[in-house]
């Protein structure tokens, strides 16, 4: 669907992207992760063709002409891009009209995104009496008016109620269905892992690791077990496992996840009681993010 040959973006001498190549087949939803200021926006913008790169390729499938690609792209941008003041008919007209409809066919389009987003009551409201989640939906609207066979999502959950959450998930399950392709950021790691079929993570502005989602779990992440006892470690225990010591008990990290159970199970044989917690713990996409990008907390 898109590929990126060698992005490079600066802003006043200061790196946004370096060098971002990426392939993202058609039909899927792609996951885009990284810390604050890692450069996702910027990315986003770049494909969605509202700012240039400075150097390097966006290849579309339909086409490289800019008024081509446009006409096939939604974009659903990180900050909500609405006027508070009109009404939701209204922000979905004005939208419309910039994708080129108009008359009957553009009614149709604004009456038809607001029933997608569920929100076919609330036409004739003024925005700025919208809730967060109904402003973040109807922003998904009016990137659909123009029917996208690519969606770009820049945090399309950030600061909405659980209901509207799972709405949008909902809608994108629909959108792959149809087969629309997403490329979807977010700082809830855990929705990449429940929307996601292949994912890249990208820290001060480089793709770090990029594959399916069982690609790098199988890669990066180690099962482990979680051990809450009386007892202290043997240290043959070293011998099998890497153990680190929380205050609560010890994460025993394996590639044989069940010998180290049975190693613990044996340990407390001779008194179960004082072993009060033993549990096996699937690696997960977040311990990937904070091995690779690191745990110290980043400002944008």
């Amino acid at each position: 669907m898109l590929t990126l040959k060698n992005i490079s973006k600066s802003f006043q001498q200061q790196h946004a992207l370096k060098n971002v190549s990426l392939s993202i087949p058609k039909e899927i939803c792609y996951g885009l992760i990284g810390p604050n200021g890692a450069g996702k926006s910027t990315l986003m913008k770049i494909i969605a063709t509202i700012i240039k790169a400075d150097q390097g390729e966006v290849i579309y499938q339909s086409g490289k002409h800019v008024m081509h690609v446009k006409q096939h792209i939604g974009y659903i941008p990180q900050d909500i891009c609405l006027e508070e003041s009109l009404t939701a008919v209204d922000n979905l007209r004005f939208f419309g009209r910039i994708y080129g409809l108009k008359g009957k066919a553009l009614q149709y389009k604004v009456e038809e995104s607001l029933s997608y987003v569920g929100l076919s009551d609330k036409g004739t409201q003024k925005v700025k009496t919208f809730s967060g989640g109904m402003k973040r939906r109807l922003n998904i609207g009016c990137a659909l008016l123009n029917e996208p066979n690519f969606l770009l999502m820049d945090e399309p959950t950030v600061g909405i109620d659980p209901q509207s959450r799972r709405y949008i998930f909902e809608l994108i399950k629909d959108l792959k269905q149809a087969g629309c392709t997403i490329l979807y950021t977010s700082h809830y790691i855990e929705e990449i892992e429940q929307l996601c079929d292949d994912v890249a993570l990208i820290d001060h502005g480089k793709i770090i690791e990029s594959g399916s989602l069982d690609d790098l779990l199988h890669k990066h992440a180690k099962p482990s077990v979680f051990v809450k006892g009386k007892k202290q470690l043997p240290d043959t225990f070293h011998t099998f496992a890497d153990i680190h010591e929380e205050s609560d008990g010890y994460f025993l990290h394996s590639d044989k996840p069940l010998h180290v159970m049975n190693q613990v199970v044996s340990l407390y044989e001779d008194d179960p009681d004082a072993l009060s917690r033993l549990e096996l713990l699937q690696p997960r996409l977040e311990d990937i993010f904070f091995s690779l990008t690191g745990n110290q907390l980043r400002d944008e």
